[in-house]
């Protein structure tokens, strides 16, 4: 048996569900200090749901043990890996602007204005929902024109930015996850657009895609498979597709997929 589990069942006298036992590999490169991509994704990575690492209710058992590890082997030594943060009053993207500043480059209240009519590098640009995703895509592929757009975070600064990007003709199409949430936020940023086609906005996420990958990874889950309420008749159409598979899929389960679709995306711009 691993150490860590063994530790665990000897300290807590609670068994390390079988679920957790992919985490061996992820204790692993922590110990040896191997970078690590953002939690979310490493949850992925090890078979889990990309919360279970953070969120206490998604899986418990999960959760205890992976938080008593950290607590009892890692809590001196910071662990290798990128932050998901960045979350907030600011607007971060990659490749965007011509600037030579590093990147990704995140832009507050106060430097929203000044930036509206710097020049841009692309006219092309693809908003990931999700901020571990949009992290590990920049790191994996630093030259990509990326937006974050933050889960919830539809502050006044990201709005206004992305607004005036598609006004200066910049084509923006979008990924997020499949889950009734996730799709009722792609509604939610498409409708603050003003000039952005559907058919460009869904290039990526359109629905034969999304009814793919529902098929083919999908996870079930009653809560994150409920009906939910959009404007848009393109979410919709994806909103059923959730809601009658009774499955979800996380942006971290589409990486290769994510690879490959936004490679050719960005190639449309050249």
């Amino acid at each position: 048996m691993n150490p860590y589990r063994k530790a665990y069942e000897r300290a807590t006298g609670r068994a390390v569900p079988a679920v957790a036992v992919p985490l061996d590999n992820l204790f692993a490169k922590m110990a040896t200090g191997d970078l690590l991509p953002p939690r979310g994704q490493q949850a992925v990575d090890a078979g889990l749901t990309a919360h279970s690492l953070n969120d206490p209710q998604e899986n418990p058992a999960v959760y205890d043990y992976y938080h008593w590890v950290m607590t009892t082997y890692f809590a001196e030594a910071p662990v290798n890996e990128l932050s998901a943060k960045l979350i907030g009053m600011a607007f971060t993207s990659l490749n965007i602007f011509q600037t030579d500043l590093p990147q990704p480059l995140t832009l507050n209240p106060w430097q929203a204005t000044a930036m509206a009519d710097y020049p841009l590098r692309t006219q092309r640009a693809v908003v990931i929902e999700n901020n571990g995703v949009f992290i590990w895509l920049a790191h994996l592929h630093p030259d990509w024109p990326l937006i974050n757009q933050g889960g919830n975070d539809f502050n006044a600064v990201y709005v206004t930015l992305i607004q005036h990007l598609e006004t200066r003709g910049v084509q923006l199409t979008y990924l997020g996850d499949l889950d009734s949430k996730g799709i009722q936020m792609a509604d939610h940023l498409f409708c603050q657009l003003r000039s952005t086609p559907i058919v460009t906005f869904s290039a990526l996420q359109s629905p034969a895609n999304v009814t793919k990958w529902l098929a083919v990874k999908g996870k079930r889950g009653t809560q994150r498979t409920r009906p939910l309420t959009v404007k848009t008749p393109v979410f919709q159409r994806e909103l059923d597709a959730v809601n009658l598979a009774g499955r979800f899929v996380e942006q971290e389960q589409l990486i290769s997929e994510y690879e490959r679709l936004i490679d050719d995306w960005v190639q449309g711009d050249k």
